[in-house]
């Protein structure tokens, strides 16, 4: 017991806490027990303003009971499905695409990277502007006068699209960074051998990329489940709440309703489902991922 005291305290190890605690402090201020306190919060009712009043589980009964809260529900899956499939799929054709060493790729790598790193407000305004019914950039090349952000048919498709496109470049630059290292005597002996592009893709790239491809597919989904900005800047969950989602709900819910303990309970539910989701995507890895062993 004294040597592993010793051990523990060893000037390496001192060294080592010393450049790990501001992150550690970090993590345990701002994450850590504010995911205890709103636990917490998420039995009461509180205002913040009056005194913190202990209701037990009535926020989560009256939240289950909300027809609305089932369809922001329906909202947000819808979003996160549509935004998983779509923000793999097309990354993942144009990865390969782009891994044949086309004429340009590395201008068309660039391109598609930019809108990741543009700022979401700015993204918000510049499509708000082409979506717009009257002098929208969009509309005027359908030759059409549809209200993409005042109609709930449509409000929903156009800010999946603007997601989608926003997610491309990421997505696929972590699709090029895993074909980098795939040896490309697999692509040239499929061709040999007589398959098409398509049978390569379907047969050689995505079984290769099955790793990675169940690790986008996690990422993006939990990162869809949690979508706030875009709907914050482009429709504020309307019209007709047609693209109001879980986390818009719990920032209108605690900001503007000033129903903390209500917001904190949809937020440990939304926990709840991502949760899930990440589970079962992770028992179903063993029949998606090339190659995967029993644990």
């Amino acid at each position: 017991m004294k040597k592993i005291v010793r051990n523990f305290i060893n000037k390496q190890n001192i060294s080592a806490w010393i450049f790990i605690l501001p992150a550690l402090l970090g993590t345990i201020i701002f994450i850590i027990i504010p995911v205890f306190c709103s636990f917490g919060l998420s039995f009461t009712k509180w205002d913040l303003l009056n005194p913190i009043e202990f209701v037990g589980f009535d926020n989560y009964f009256t939240l289950f009971k909300d027809d609305l809260f089932y369809k922001i529900l329906l909202n947000t899956v819808v979003f996160a499905l549509s935004t998983s499939f779509l923000g793999v799929i097309i990354p993942l054709v144009l990865a390969s695409i782009l891994n044949t060493k086309i004429r340009g790729s590395e201008f068309f790598k660039t391109a598609y990277f930019l809108p990741f790193i543009t700022p979401m407000v700015v993204i918000g305004i510049v499509w708000t502007w082409i979506f717009d019914p009257n002098i929208g950039f969009l509309n005027q090349i359908l030759h059409n006068n549809i209200n993409w952000l005042y109609d709930s048919k449509y409000a929903m498709p156009a800010i999946i699209i603007v997601s989608v496109w926003k997610l491309i470049g990421y997505n696929m630059i972590i699709f090029l960074s895993a074909l980098s290292g795939v040896s490309q005597s697999l692509f040239e002996a499929a061709k040999i051998d007589g398959a098409n592009d398509f049978q390569i893709f379907k047969n050689v790239t995505v079984p290769i990329l099955s790793p990675t491809i169940f690790f986008v597919i996690i990422i993006t989904a939990i990162s869809s489940f949690q979508v706030f900005d875009l709907i914050y800047l482009m429709t504020q969950g309307g019209p007709l709440d047609s693209t109001n989602v879980l986390v818009f709900s719990i920032y209108k819910n605690a900001f503007e309703y000033f129903n903390v303990g209500y917001a904190s309970a949809i937020a440990y539910v939304l926990f709840l489902i991502i949760l899930i989701l990440t589970l079962v995507q992770w028992r179903l890895r063993k029949q998606f991922v090339y190659n995967e062993t029993e644990e």
